[in-house]
């Protein structure tokens, strides 16, 4: 193996904590413009951007897992399918939880409502966030995988 080949392959953790990064940082910014806003129109669009934004790279995070990463981990790693269909439920929840955000965004819920959305996907995020980085990313140093980052991780 190459030192290019092994740098691929052990980027793909560091991709994995990247994407990661930047999620918290979206849902960071998109809880500061809550914070920040006072009633008003600008604000209620302010916030619809943020959270379009967010939802969108945390949906096609997930989506890109599910579609590329998981299944080339359940192939080279089969006993961690259990660990991964953990993973794919997390992805549903967090879907879910998603689409009462923008539905609560869309409709100017109140800025309690939308404080209690962001906490419940908060929560979720960050404790599947660390569960899967300490079961796939001694996995992901190790995985050949023949697409993007963006492909496999999502658009961020």
């Amino acid at each position: 193996m190459t030192d290019r080949e092994t740098t691929r392959l052990i980027a793909w953790s560091h991709e994995l904590r990247r994407v990661h990064t930047r999620l918290r940082e979206a849902l960071l910014v998109t809880r500061t413009a809550l914070d920040d806003g006072v009633a008003g129109e600008n604000a209620t669009r302010d916030l619809l951007l943020y959270c379009h934004g967010f939802c969108t790279a945390l949906d096609g995070h997930h989506q890109g897992e599910d579609r590329k990463l998981f299944p080339a981990i359940e192939a080279a790693h089969p006993h961690l399918a259990p660990v991964l269909r953990s993973l794919r439920q997390d992805h549903s929840m967090i879907a879910h939880l998603v689409t009462g955000l923008r539905a609560a965004v869309e409709r100017s819920a109140t800025r309690a409502e939308l404080d209690r959305h962001l906490e419940g996907i908060e929560a979720i995020m960050e404790s599947h966030f660390r569960y899967e980085e300490r079961q796939l990313l001694a996995v992901l140093e190790t995985l050949d995988l023949n697409t993007t980052p963006e492909e496999t991780l999502g658009p961020l």
